[in-house]
């Protein structure tokens, strides 16, 4: 485990969160901030049946998260998986499972000083996971530090054995397959997190034929979060095709410069269509630039080059 864990580090060098802090000289501003409505799954019992003995083998599972309360989750294991960027393992009961829709996060907590009348106060962020929502018994975070990230920063001095408190999910949007022909994707840095909780659900299920286009832009190629598993999952999977653009090239970059452009999206996602959907997540600066940014938790009134293009409200979802 703690081998291939090592791996996925290396092979997935990224920043991660539903929300994080301004980047220096990054022109989008700062990275994604997610939000939604809370949705989840709840295992109810009836309060007449007092404590039961045996479970039907069919039951589903319990999910380890609760949207009602804060639970701590162990830090199993954490790598640097680039210069600014952590990942963390975290482990619960392994016959459980998470509890997360696609596409949904989670948010973390941590103690942050006292009020006036001496109780705690907390710094509290989303952080959506990058590992299987089906997966039992852990899962994983991926976390750019900032250097004066509160949250970022605790995340980075924590331990193996330590735990963090994590309430969830929050359920951003609800996938389905087959939902739509083809689906863009327009991310920015780490703007990526809740793509590839789409990518993956649509890749591992066989019956799914929908068409994936993702546009993915980032500051430098190096900071170009997930590249080697998007690489290899879009080489494995016909139905994924991915373009990066970054706005400081280095030599021999074959990829985009600069922007996101009209040019790109007409090139790289499917057009305006009742079969299209093209989802959107980034820092403000770039949603503003692409299709305007959400209100509060709104959708907000659609904008930017994807109304310019033609696309209607319907066809645009906002991370």
């Amino acid at each position: 485990m703690a081998t291939f864990f090592r791996r996925l580090a290396k092979a997935a060098p990224i920043a991660f969160g539903c929300q994080t802090k301004s980047a220096p000289r990054l022109r989008f501003g700062a990275l994604a901030a997610i939000s939604g409505g809370i949705s989840a799954y709840y295992f109810y019992s009836s309060p007449n049946m007092g404590y039961l003995d045996e479970l039907n083998e069919n039951s589903p599972p319990q999910a380890a998260l609760n949207p009602e309360k804060w639970i701590e989750f162990k830090l199993q294991e954490k790598v640097q998986a680039s210069h600014n960027t952590q990942l963390f393992r975290f482990s619960f009961d392994p016959d459980l499972k998470l509890g997360l829709h696609v596409a949904s996060c989670l948010i973390t907590r941590a103690p942050n000083g006292q009020n006036a009348e001496g109780k705690t106060k907390y710094v509290i962020r989303p952080y959506t996971p990058i590992s299987d929502p089906d997966a039992k018994g852990y899962f994983d975070l991926l976390i750019k530090v900032y250097p004066e990230g509160k949250m970022s920063q605790h995340f980075a001095s924590l331990k193996p054995g330590d735990v963090v408190e994590v309430k969830g999910p929050i359920e951003k949007f609800r996938y389905s397959p087959n939902m739509k022909k083809h689906i863009g994707m327009i991310a920015g840095g780490s703007g990526i997190t809740p793509m590839l909780q789409v990518i993956d659900a649509i890749l591992k299920n066989p019956d799914d034929n929908t068409q994936v286009s993702l546009i993915y832009a980032n500051l430098t190629p190096d900071d170009i979060l997930l590249k080697k598993k998007l690489d290899t999952l879009s080489a494995s999977n016909p139905n994924l095709k991915v373009f990066y653009t970054v706005d400081n090239p280095t030599k021999g970059w074959l990829g985009g410069q600069g922007f996101i452009s009209k040019q790109m999206v007409v090139k790289g996602l499917p057009g305006p269509s009742d079969d299209t959907l093209v989802l959107v997540c980034g820092p403000p600066g770039m949603m503003n630039h692409i299709s305007g940014d959400k209100k509060d938790r709104a959708q907000g009134e659609l904008r930017g080059i994807l109304k310019e293009l033609g696309y209607t409200e319907d066809m645009v979802y906002k991370f």
